[in-house]
């Protein structure tokens, strides 16, 4: 292929076509002369089968943060390359690569270093690697691009973990609930942890009067929280996942908590697994370590999108019931939309419920409460503030309707879910009720 050099010479000798006896002799010429040029040029340039492309760097980052993927470009020819490499990219990673020209010796390498700031999850890959080889002259080249040139690479996006901050706080509240427990604490449910003698402000139905009798002390029984119990949350990733709540999805809202949710029940000792379902099973998490969770959490939860289609409530429950065995705790992530809900959920929740403590979380546009706090300077005002009136009251209707089916309810606005969900299990665990 010729370049913008070749017809900027031709347009120059054409300039001189007036000092020819036969102008169309000499454009003739000229011309051929231009073309001779190319083809010796062309001949002249690297050949591209020579180069040998590779990669390394970053295969998985955080939504918000910053990944880097280096190109790796080896001259195995005998003639130096002189040319430029594009390195194209998926438009939502947010590719940042180096322009313009560069010389690879024969038997050299050169690194060319890609910024990606992804603006969406999922794996973000590599699209094409198109390489430009051109003469010495500057009138022609050769050039590559597709499979054959491009090295596969991909980029996980995992999901925004901006709870992560909560967690030192929510922590601390476990170890002062494990404390409590452990000195005072004899609800129905808990487990023995050990005697040790009576100090004063101990509840004298703690008293192990045999033990006491045995040592000639008054011996009180200590309890710990439970531990080794199961929390199961569910994704819901039908349609009503896809609204945005705020400046991200109610998908990845409900994804940020359930981490939250994961990390501090894997603290405290329990067991959890994940479900992400619509029509089918999206994404499952079983019997993760402590070590391991939160790496095969963000994997499994990365590539999930919202689908655009009505929940099926009736699998989620058989998912569950199929799975779960023994009594656990489930959190169901959700909206609270009376038609979703009304029809899917609840004829199928008392079969849930019936094995399982149910907790049912749903988080809502902040706005909405602003709509209704406000003072309408507008008739428009008016009719927004009465619209949100409507919508919440339409969703304490349905989260009374949960609650009087043995449900737990977690409603907070988007900025405060994750918080939220962490604090209702931490009550649940300080009752018991897991």
């Amino acid at each position: 292929m010729v370049t913008w050099r070749a017809a900027l010479l031709l347009g120059i000798a054409a300039l001189t076509l007036p000092l020819f006896p036969s102008p169309w002799w000499a454009a003739a010429a000229l011309g051929l002369a231009v073309l001779v040029a190319s083809i010796v040029d062309f001949a002249l340039a690297a050949p591209l089968r020579d180069l040998a492309l590779s990669r390394r760097g970053d295969s998985s980052v955080r939504l918000g943060q910053t990944a880097t993927v280096r190109l790796r470009v080896h001259n195995g020819g005998r003639r130096t390359l002189h040319g430029e490499i594009r390195d194209a990219w998926v438009p939502s990673a947010g590719a940042v690569t180096p322009s313009g020209r560069v010389i690879v010796p024969p038997g050299t390498t050169v690194t060319l270093e890609a910024t990606l700031t992804p603006t969406r999850r999922g794996d973000r890959p590599a699209l094409r690697v198109t390489v430009r080889s051109h003469g010495p002259l500057g009138l022609a080249f050769r050039q590559r691009s597709g499979r054959p040139a491009t090295p596969p690479w991909r980029v996980r996006v995992l999901p925004r973990f901006a709870s992560r901050q909560l967690l030192p706080e929510k922590t601390a509240r476990l170890r002062v609930l494990d404390g409590t427990i452990v000195t005072r604490g004899r609800g129905q449910g808990t487990e023995f942890d050990a005697l040790r003698e009576y100090v004063i402000g101990d509840d004298v139905r703690s008293i192990d009067w045999r033990a006491s009798a045995r040592r000639s002390d008054v011996m009180v029984r200590t309890w710990r929280p439970e531990r080794d119990r199961r929390v199961v949350c569910v994704l819901d990733t039908g349609r009503t996942s896809a609204v945005r709540i705020g400046d991200e999805p109610r998908l990845d809202a409900a994804m940020d908590a359930a981490l939250l949710l994961a990390t501090l029940a894997a603290r405290a000792g329990d067991q959890v697994d994940l479900l992400a379902v619509d029509t089918a099973v999206r994404a499952s998490v079983s019997g993760a370590g402590r070590q391991v969770l939160l790496a095969r959490l963000v994997n499994a939860l990365a590539p999930l999108q919202p689908a655009l289609v009505e929940t099926d409530f009736e699998l989620v429950v058989g998912e569950v019931l199929r799975r779960e065995r023994k009594r656990a705790l489930i959190v169901l992530f959700t909206a609270l939309e009376p038609g979703a809900l009304g029809e899917g959920l609840l004829p199928v929740l008392p079969r849930l419920v019936a094995r399982h403590k149910v907790v049912v979380a749903a988080t809502h546009d902040p706005v909405l409460r602003d709509l209704t706090t406000r003072k309408p300077q507008t008739a428009a005002d008016v009719y927004a503030a009465a619209a949100g009136h409507r919508a919440l009251a339409e969703r304490d209707r349905v989260a009374s309707a949960l609650r009087r089916g043995g449900v737990e309810v977690v409603d907070a606005p988007a900025t405060e879910f994750a918080g939220a969900v962490a604090d209702a299990y931490l009550t649940l665990k300080a009752l018991a009720r897991l």
